[in-house]
């Protein structure tokens, strides 16, 4: 993490002396930063870790990926090359984010969760040769504010996935989800729209190219484009 990077790396036993009680590696970099990172996760050098973010248990974050501040990167979550992730986001544990993903600032990902790259994925050329980095071409994905996305989704390549969006558990996600889209199914489809807190969205009137919904939950108004409302189902 540097030459002025200090790991303390402290584990210890309960009073039973069973079960192990994990203190946080403490990293300070540049004066008063802290990041907190597990002994038995693995952080490249070359990763941009922001101030108050954790990385937990058998995570991997490899080089040149950006990581915000005050993210949490669950247990055994990866994070590939190059990948770009804002602040206050929630990864949970086993998720894979591969190279060429961008997931901006407040986006939740659920366990579990799979992010694609490659359109057609092959092991080997027709001639058997091992396929290179040269030999395929890299797809990218984008997530973008508040969004969420519930375990086990898996989030095919060259989609968005928009602002306050949220994505059902176990969804495979084959096409752009609109803003405050609620998805779900396989393929996932446009079942509703949902509030930044998570209530449903309800019409409430209509204009010539807007429906104005209302929050069920907290009141709210957002306005969606009468196009995108129509494509619920």
């Amino acid at each position: 993490m540097g030459d002025n990077s200090k790991v303390n790396k402290n584990n210890r036993f309960n009073e039973s002396g069973l079960t192990p009680l994990f203190i946080e590696s403490m990293i300070f970099l540049r004066g008063s930063m802290t990041i907190r990172i597990h002994p038995t996760a693995e952080v490249s050098p070359r990763a941009q870790i922001g101030d108050g973010t954790c990385i937990w248990h058998q995570a991997q974050v490899r080089e040149e990926a950006r990581i915000g501040e005050n993210c949490i990167i669950g247990k055994g979550v990866y994070v590939d090359a190059g990948v770009v992730i804002g602040s206050n986001v929630k990864i949970q544990n086993h998720t894979s984010v591969y190279h060429g993903v961008s997931i901006e600032d407040g986006v939740f990902v659920g366990p579990h969760v799979c992010f694609t790259n490659d359109l057609l994925p092959r092991a080997v050329n027709p001639d058997g040769s091992l396929k290179s980095a040269a030999d395929w071409q890299l797809v990218t994905t984008r997530v973008r504010r508040g969004a969420s996305i519930g375990a086990n989704a898996t989030i095919r390549c060259g989609t968005t996935i928009g602002e306050w969006a949220m994505v059902g558990a176990g969804s495979v996600v084959t096409h752009d989800v609109p803003d405050y889209g609620l998805v779900w199914g396989n393929p996932a489809r446009l079942h509703g729209f949902i509030c930044p807190c998570g209530g449903r969205l309800a019409s409430s009137e209509q204009e010539a190219r807007f429906v104005r919904a209302i929050c069920q939950q907290c009141t709210a108004v957002v306005d969606i484009p009468l196009e995108i409302w129509k494509q619920a189902i």
